[in-house]
């Protein structure tokens, strides 16, 4: 959500925004909501200082100035409803459309959809077999290592059960991340799944992509698709000290995701499930732009390191406006090489917001003089699976079947060098 100023003062600025990011907003309209809300608003204060002023006057009078004051009143608190309840309405339709106004993006992001993605620069060799290599499915099956048609007998699609080994090389992965976080400074955290309205609202799903998460009316609660959710809501409506920022969480949770729309997208195996582990980085930091551009560096800095220590050949992606979603500033995707595809796959997704974010969830932090603003946030994956551990296992694959243990993760399985 933007500021109501900042788009009354920029209005040429949201329009190219709303145009770039491919939102079906008018900006018109908001503008004249707004305007609409302003008046009704001042005419409301009016209408409330005449009744405070009535009150008094009404006090002093005598009886017979009474009753003609009565009439009066009642005229008055008709018109004081009327406002009122325009007001409301006005507001509910105006808060609709700022909910849904992108931020604007950087000017560096490649303007259109995602045919316009670029990438930026490429890390590490893709793998050279000297034998026939199998996908992930045909592997893990073969080594008895996960379930796919037993898991949609009990789930549906897009489901699978890992078994054995590999969900120990799955914690692996997992542990590797929190652990190199923490290394970092990050707060390790574990945050609930289930998740109220207002923190999807907050973080920016709701309401353009409800459709996309699960929901339990009967407790109305949802099923978040990332940490950062819960993240977001547990700072809601608070105001931070400056001392205390950056807020720096290393959050560690079950996710679910519904998939609508991507019938038919990667649907094999272990690319695009429901139901997946991740440990994902969020930042709180200062309303300060360059501030949040180092924090933006560092949080893909990280999940470079923690691929390159993997040794998975990778390529980070500047994504473009149409691409990246309305809330973001600035979107950085990684990719991942995936041997069955014959090609990268988004593995990670590192985002400023800005006070996007923070304006939506309200929260504030009183600067060192005093002044209270609304923080910055930001986001990126750290890892998720089971897509990583996918690519991984393709990667890693040997001629016998087996899957060689990179070194980073040898001390989790017992120093074991190979699956």
């Amino acid at each position: 959500m933007l500021d109501r100023r900042f788009i009354r003062d920029n209005p040429e600025a949201v329009k190219a925004a709303v145009r770039v990011k491919g939102i079906d907003l008018d900006v018109d309209e908001l503008l004249r909501l707004d305007q609409s809300s302003r008046e009704l608003q001042r005419d409301l204060d009016e209408a409330q200082t005449q009744r405070k002023s009535f009150a008094r006057e009404f006090g002093r009078a005598d009886e017979a100035t009474r009753e003609k004051l009565k009439a009066e009143h009642e005229e008055q608190d008709l018109h004081l409803r009327s406002v009122r309840e325009q007001l409301t309405d006005v507001n509910a339709r105006l808060q609709a459309l700022l909910l849904r106004t992108p931020m604007v993006p950087w000017t560096g992001a490649p303007v259109g959809d995602e045919s316009a993605n670029v990438t930026i620069r490429t890390w590490g060799e893709q793998p050279a077999f000297d034998f026939e290599p199998k996908d992930h499915v045909e592997l893990l099956e073969s080594r008895d290592w996960a379930e796919f048609s037993r898991a949609r007998k009990a789930s549906g699609e897009r489901a699978y059960a890992l078994k054995g080994e590999m969900v120990l090389l799955e914690r692996a992965m997992l542990s590797y991340a929190l652990d190199y976080l923490i290394e970092l400074g990050l707060m390790p955290i574990s945050v609930p799944a289930l998740v109220r309205e207002e923190p999807l609202i907050g973080n920016g799903q709701f309401p353009a992509h409800r459709e996309e998460t699960y929901a339990i009316p009967a407790d109305d609660l949802y099923l978040a698709g990332t940490a950062e959710v819960a993240l977001v809501g547990l700072h809601a409506g608070e105001i931070l000290d400056a001392r205390a920022l950056p807020i720096r969480y290393a959050g560690i949770s079950p996710c679910f995701r519904r998939e609508a729309g991507s019938a038919g997208r990667d649907v094999r195996g272990l690319l695009r499930v429901h139901q997946f582990e991740k440990v994902e980085q969020f930042v709180i930091c200062r309303a300060d732009d360059e501030e949040s551009d180092q924090w933006h560096a560092e949080l893909l800095d990280a999940a470079e390191h923690l691929l390159q220590g993997l040794g998975l050949a990778y390529q980070v992606v500047e994504i473009s406006t149409g691409d990246m979603g309305a809330g973001k500033y600035r979107m950085n995707d990684i990719e991942t090489w995936m041997p069955s595809l014959g090609a990268y796959r988004e593995t990670h997704s590192c985002s400023s917001l800005h006070d996007w974010q923070a304006r939506r969830a309200s929260i504030r932090y009183r600067d060192t003089d005093g002044t209270v603003k609304f923080a910055y946030t930001l986001n990126n994956t750290a890892i998720a699976t089971p897509r990583l551990l996918a690519a991984l296992v393709e990667n890693y694959q040997t001629a016998d079947q087996k899957v060689q243990i990179p070194k980073v993760l040898r001390p989790y399985l017992g120093g074991r060098t190979e699956l």
